[in-house]
């Protein structure tokens, strides 16, 4: 009977073995794009890369849990890439950091970080820059401490203050269900092909996911659900006021919803239209669901709105149970609660 039991065990433990299949981190890049391609050469000249298998016709290179993706077409329109890596060679894809130009009429200098998503779209809106209409991708949970990372590697490299770190708000493509987020190098094709830049990125990478040998950066896991993420409503492209709370108050990073996500329409006596209530439904689900048991706090950027649409968005966030906080009081009312 003992020995029965005995290869019973062995057994379980060798088909837990078997069928366990790893988590891997993708990180995407496309060789179409200097600022792209720049970061992951920069990366790949580090230590411990080696060939990966091939994705069709997409060469990848493998270090520890790490799966670097190289392809030839445009970023935000490879769609499904944690489902197809997965399909191919049975690793599950934990989470997507996509490494990519920016773009901006200011053409200035700048590092950026930011979600993706187009939740504010109608069904019969073509999203001009990959996703579809009403989705977002889960946020990767390591958005806000890469932020602070990428702020000190700037400062050490001298990228500031000729280069602006920021956040941007949810946009664009590609479709993809894993954690997601950009690191991107802008604004203009001489600062896409600057080595310094790539370099600045790819330690943002090399350090941020444990690479170096040190602790990864940005792990939800070690803190057991027990900081704040921020849900950020309403502000300009680059959410000027949500990451101040971001990097003043060391609390975590969901969705940032802009104005230009919420579309809202004053219909008069027939109400107040638009799609901008789906879009905060869309983009606190998936953000709740990227924090296992954490709590999501709702930001509104209040001076960003008209009265009467700042009035809308307060009760529907208040009937809605989710956590509002004005940003002037957002520090005080933040340090109560933790």
């Amino acid at each position: 009977m003992s020995t029965c039991f005995f290869l019973t065990g062995r057994l379980i433990a060798l088909h837990s073995l078997i069928f366990r299949r790893p988590m891997v981190t993708l990180v995407v890049t496309t060789t179409i794009d200097p600022a792209s391609i720049g970061p992951a050469s920069a990366l790949l000249a580090m230590p411990g890369w080696h060939p990966g298998p091939f994705l069709q016709d997409m060469a990848s290179f493998v270090n520890k849990g790490v799966r670097l993706l190289k392809h030839d077409n445009s970023i935000v329109r490879e769609d499904h890439l944690d489902k197809r890596w997965e399909a191919e060679t049975g690793e599950v894809v934990d989470e997507v950091i996509f490494l990519s130009r920016h773009t901006a009429a200011s053409n200035r200098p700048a590092l950026t970080i930011h979600p993706i998503g187009v939740p504010h779209l109608r069904e019969d809106e073509v999203p001009a820059a990959g996703g579809k209409p009403g989705w977002a991708a889960p946020p990767n949970v390591r958005m806000g401490p890469w932020l602070r990372l990428l702020k000190v590697i700037a400062e050490s490299h001298n990228l500031t203050p000729e280069f602006e770190v920021t956040l941007e708000a949810t946009h664009h493509g590609p479709v993809i269900d894993s954690p997601t987020m950009f690191v991107e190098i802008g604004s203009t094709e001489e600062y896409w092909k600057r080595q310094d830049a790539a370099q600045a990125i790819a330690l943002l990478v090399w350090k941020g996911l444990g690479l170096d040998g040190g602790i990864p950066v940005g792990d939800w896991s070690r803190h057991n659900g027990k900081k704040k993420i921020l849900l950020g409503v309403g502000g300009g492209h680059y959410v000027p006021r949500h990451m101040d709370i971001v990097l003043k108050d060391d609390v975590w990073v969901g969705h940032l919803l802009s104005g230009y996500s919420l579309p809202m329409e004053d219909n008069g006596d027939a109400g107040v239209g638009g799609t901008w209530k789906e879009a905060i439904r869309v983009a606190y689900e998936v953000t709740k669901a990227s924090f296992p048991g954490g709590e999501v706090l709702a930001h509104l950027d209040q001076k960003s709105f008209k009265s009467w649409q700042r009035k809308r968005y307060i009760e529907f966030l208040e009937r809605a149970e989710y956590k509002r906080r004005q940003a002037y009081r957002f520090s005080l009312i933040f340090s109560r609660i933790a």
